[in-house]
């Protein structure tokens, strides 16, 4: 497997810099590289999650292929093909902390969960959801 694996998830932000600082204040992640192509992606940036995977942001106004369609503005935001994704992190509650402050909505606390696999495995986890469209 080496040299394969997980490089990106993709998002689109509905405001850029507010995701930008969630990502980067929030969550701990740094501006690896920020690029555009004339008309057709606004503004975009890969973040560097800590461990050279990333979380790559495109603009509102970028034309991109994603999964589902696009909401229109006259609709309530609806759930696409990502549901979430997951970041490892040291600690739990000052990541959730950290995120908080930097924008993000709480959904899930941080706490202790078990996953009823086999083995069972236990978790702390935390879950929040980043700038989204008012």
């Amino acid at each position: 497997m080496s040299g394969r694996g997980f490089h990106h998830v993709a998002i689109r932000a509905a405001d850029f810099d507010a995701t930008i600082k969630f990502y980067t204040q929030g969550l701990g992640c740094t501006v690896h590289y920020e690029f555009s192509v004339p008309g057709r992606i606004d503004r975009a940036a890969f973040l560097d999650a800590g461990d050279g995977r990333f979380i790559e942001v495109f603009g509102p106004g970028s034309s991109v292929q994603a999964e589902g369609r696009r909401r229109r503005p006259d609709e309530e935001a609806t759930e696409g093909a990502l549901l979430h994704f997951c970041l490892r992190v040291a600690e739990v509650e000052a990541a959730y902390a950290r995120a908080l402050a930097a924008g993000a909505t709480a959904r899930i606390a941080p706490r202790m969960a078990s996953l009823a696999g086999e083995p069972p495995a236990d978790v702390h986890i935390a879950f929040v959801t980043g700038p989204t469209a008012r």
